[in-house]
């Protein structure tokens, strides 16, 4: 299984065992950040996107099934493989019934960890997603070049403005959207792969952008970004619209 592009959230608070597993994880080609407590691998989760966590039991200062709650209150899908010397089986019910997907007892070695990711993150159906790599995109009246970043209105009368060069994070947000056509756009997914960071601020300054992206495209009363509260936001596009590419 090819693991190249995948992130893993290590959280472990023995230092030099962290650093070995870290080590190996990257010799097969994934992306390791490792955090030594779980404050600091919250975090670290708030700032950046993971395709897998895997947590310590036992850390100072917030534990791994802690953790793991706060985690799944951001992130209901990214799995979680927990790490422990707990052997009990009330332990390990906990841990499942907070949402882990696999639970691993110490002492293991490294490549059971490893077979133990893949086989997460091929249930997970964590593949690469083709739409990540389109580059232009027909939404309704307007056609998007995301590498040139200009958004163009085709149904304009002569004399209209109707071509616009849309900022890097406008032209990331609008990309993102039409990934999800159709669908609900999930607000954290946005904030962390564009703003790297999930917070109040950052929520705010994406609801900037979203107002600029709902200007640029007003000309098209078929196409409308719409909020979906505690969610994120719905590009949608009348069927008699297209959105191909």
């Amino acid at each position: 299984m090819a693991s190249v592009n995948y992130k893993i959230l290590l959280v472990e608070d023995d230092q030099n065992f962290g650093d070995v597993l870290r080590s190996y994880l990257e010799m097969h080609d994934y992306e390791v950040t490792l955090a030594t407590d779980g404050v600091a691998g919250l975090e670290a989760f708030r700032k950046n996107s993971y395709d897998l966590c895997v947590f310590d039991v036992m850390m100072p200062r917030k534990d791994g099934f802690t953790l793991a709650k706060d985690v799944r209150e951001r992130n209901q899908e990214v799995p979680i493989i927990f790490l422990t010397a707990k052997t009990m089986k009330e332990d390990v019910l906990n841990g499942f019934k907070i949402g882990a997907d696999d639970y691993i007892s110490k002492p293991f070695n490294s490549e059971e960890l490893l077979l133990r990711i893949q086989a997460v993150l091929k249930r997970s159906n964590k593949a690469p997603d083709p739409r990540d790599d389109q580059r232009e995109f027909n939404i309704g009246k307007f056609h998007f070049n995301y590498p040139l970043r200009i958004l163009t209105f085709t149904d304009a009368k002569p004399g209209e403005e109707n071509q616009w060069k849309l900022s890097p994070k406008e032209a990331e947000l609008l990309k993102l959207f039409c990934k999800y056509i159709n669908d609900v756009t999930p607000r954290s997914e946005a904030l962390t792969k564009i703003w790297h960071e999930d917070t109040y601020f950052t929520a705010r300054s994406m609801d900037v952008f979203v107002t600029k992206l709902r200007k640029y495209l007003a000309p098209d009363s078929d196409i409308e970004i719409v909020n979906i509260h505690g969610n994120g936001f719905q590009l949608l596009v009348k069927e008699n619209s297209s959105m191909a590419n």
